[in-house]
């Protein structure tokens, strides 16, 4: 019998108002996968799970900003039941390590990535593997980074509501719905950034009155179930401060262009949402545009978390992906 995995920041109240969702008894109930020991390039701890069957297919899940491996929960259970799903914690999230000062870098999430399917790949295996947000930008780097790897190791990508650079700009359109007008536009799209470096670090009482308010709606749609918005508040919440600090400065520092998107040669698909106000949209309109094989653009309505705000939509679109496998890229 599988166990509660216990909930930090979830009142008795909460909890009562829940039971009974088959989707929070999902998140509730998460299985932990079969353990892999993976080392990153600077020796940095990657916890990493595995789920489904043996010799099944490989598919790598790459979570974003203050989450980890239990954001992937429905995709897990769709798609264990006939794939290996490999999915792991990004540096400073959930099991695995925290590095020296110095390693919370966009190519240190590249390596992360390079260790993971280094270690959980065989030498001539391929995989889908899939990004969100940050986990996305890992992505990027990790092409960027190791070129020669994205045709030995993948089939095909997923970049789910995810961006190629310049987090803060247009801040004050994405949120507003550009209903903003100058100059209140621009000192929002000035202070934005500021804040988030500002206020990322900073510690969050697990139990803070209204907490979710400070979440929402940037960090999940207001339409997303109740149980979604459940697991991203736990997520978000549980992480540790100076991880949030450390790669909310990275990530703004990260610009358009960085990447050479050449790189990415195999099979690539952006899904975005129309309403995502942590990214916004027009950053997977671009994303879409850049990559020499790219797929197009799956839209979903919804925020910032498509799969968790759309995740049967999300797991049929990665399930057609996987179709791919074997075929040659670039």
């Amino acid at each position: 019998m599988t166990m509660s995995v216990g909930w930090r920041t979830l009142s008795r109240h909460d909890l009562a108002r829940l039971a009974g969702s088959d989707e929070f008894e999902r998140y509730d109930r998460f299985p932990q996968g079969r353990v892999l020991d993976v080392r990153s390039a600077d020796g940095t701890s990657i916890h990493t799970e595995v789920f489904g069957p043996e010799n099944g297919y490989p598919i790598v899940l790459s979570h974003g900003i203050c989450c980890g491996i239990r954001f992937w929960a429905n995709q897990i259970a769709v798609l264990s039941t006939e794939y290996r799903v490999i999915a792991f914690d990004h540096r400073g999230h959930g099991r695995s390590g925290r590095p020296a000062r110095g390693g919370w870098t966009v190519p240190h999430l590249g390596d992360d990535l390079a260790a993971v399917l280094r270690t959980a790949l065989g030498p001539s295996e391929r995989a889908l593997i899939v990004g969100h947000s940050m986990g996305g930008i890992a992505i990027q780097a990790w092409a960027h980074r190791y070129p020669d790897d994205v045709a030995r190791r993948a089939d095909s990508i997923a970049l789910i509501n995810s961006t190629p650079g310049d987090i803060g700009t247009g801040v004050a359109a994405t949120i507003s719905g550009g209903r903003l007008r100058k100059p209140l536009s621009t000192l929002v799209d000035r202070l934005a950034p500021i804040a988030l470096k500002t206020l990322g670090g900073i510690p969050v009482p697990a139990r803070l009155l209204r907490r979710m308010g400070l979440i929402s709606p940037i960090a999940i749609g207001r339409a997303a179930a109740p149980a979604a918005r459940a697991l991203v508040q736990e997520l978000v919440l549980t992480t540790l401060p100076p991880t949030r600090g450390r790669l909310f400065r990275t990530l703004l520092a990260l610009r358009d262009g960085q990447f050479d998107a050449s790189r990415l040669t195999a099979p690539t698909l952006v899904i975005g949402s129309t309403d995502d106000q942590l990214l916004g949209f027009a950053a997977s309109e671009r994303l879409a545009s850049r990559f020499p094989n790219s797929l197009g653009l799956v839209v979903l309505p919804g925020g910032h978390c498509a799969p968790l705000e759309q995740p049967m939509a999300v797991s049929a679109a990665l399930w057609r992906l996987t179709g791919l496998r074997g075929k040659a890229c670039g």
